[in-house]
């Protein structure tokens, strides 16, 4: 009877272990099919990007919302109309493209910057960029230029071919060291430099990189003649990489990287050192 009594009570733990596995197994089948069914986009619904990627939207101090007073009466309709209406002025509509040119191949034996003109190939390679951007045909506003020899040269070059443009002179574009690079270099240390250019590359970042404004009804395309550590720095800046990255970035001489500007603060970097218009016996860094 006793023997008896063990086996029925073995049997009933048994029974009762095997509906429990049985009852959890079929619970996690129900949960995981329902969760099967539910799918989730990597880029925008499950996926937290790292601190440093995230957009800033106003980078250029130009976000709509930030150029009208702040909503007070949020339960008010009629503060609402207003305050969304305000916003609304402050929205621009075009688009601003940013073609920036590195000046061409120069004498680097030169001991002043005046002495630092193009070489003839120098020369030739301007003239290369300067017909690419006349094939473009874009509705060009302008040509900005460094005021160092080698760019105003380069600038000058590229206005025989776009002779209906303009040429501007700003000091702010002039070559420069904008920040330490990382990785660093270690036979190229001009700390001093970083602390004086790198404050004035960033000014000129600022005088030309914004969203347009309201008032600016069409598209507009502005040629940029400077420097490769002036056009790597903007790129990155522009873009919100790291800056320290800039010297990771090799641009060809009188090449040709194309930057746009959207009225919602986005950024576009549609070409970068290009010098597929020039032949390889004209390609020099």
């Amino acid at each position: 009877m006793v023997v008896w009594s063990r086996f029925i009570s073995k049997k009933l733990i048994s029974g009762t272990a095997i509906g429990l596995v049985v009852g959890a197994s079929g619970y996690l089948y129900v949960t995981n099919a329902t969760e099967r069914q539910t799918v989730h986009n990597s880029f925008t619904t499950n996926y937290e990007p790292s601190p440093c990627a995230k957009w800033d939207w106003n980078w250029d101090h130009r976000d709509p919302k930030s150029l009208v007073k702040p909503l007070k009466k949020v339960d008010d309709p009629e503060s609402q109309n207003d305050y969304n209406k305000a916003v609304e002025m402050k929205k621009g509509r075009a688009i601003r493209h940013l073609i920036l040119v590195r000046h061409g191949q120069y004498n680097l034996d030169g001991m002043t910057d005046s002495q630092r003109i193009l070489t003839e190939l120098g020369r030739k390679q301007a003239a290369l960029s300067g017909e690419r951007l006349k094939h473009l045909a874009l509705p060009y506003d302008e040509i900005v230029r460094s005021t160092m020899t080698r760019a105003q040269e380069t600038a000058a070059i590229i206005g025989k071919s776009l002779p209906h443009l303009k040429l501007v002179n700003c000091p702010l574009l002039e070559e420069g060291s904008p920040i330490p690079p990382e990785p660093p270099v270690g036979h190229w240390r001009p700390e001093a430099s970083f602390f004086q250019d790198g404050a004035r590359i960033e000014g000129a970042f600022r005088k030309y990189f914004y969203r347009a404004d309201p008032s600016q009804k069409s598209d507009s395309y502005t040629i940029i003649v400077c420097h490769a550590n002036v056009i790597r720095y903007f790129v990155c800046r522009a873009l919100q990489y790291p800056a320290e990255g800039w010297l990771r970035i090799s641009l060809g001489h009188a090449s040709l990287s194309w930057v746009s500007i959207y009225p919602d603060g986005r950024v576009s970097l549609r070409t970068l050192g290009d010098c597929g218009h020039m032949p390889k016996e004209c390609l020099t860094r």
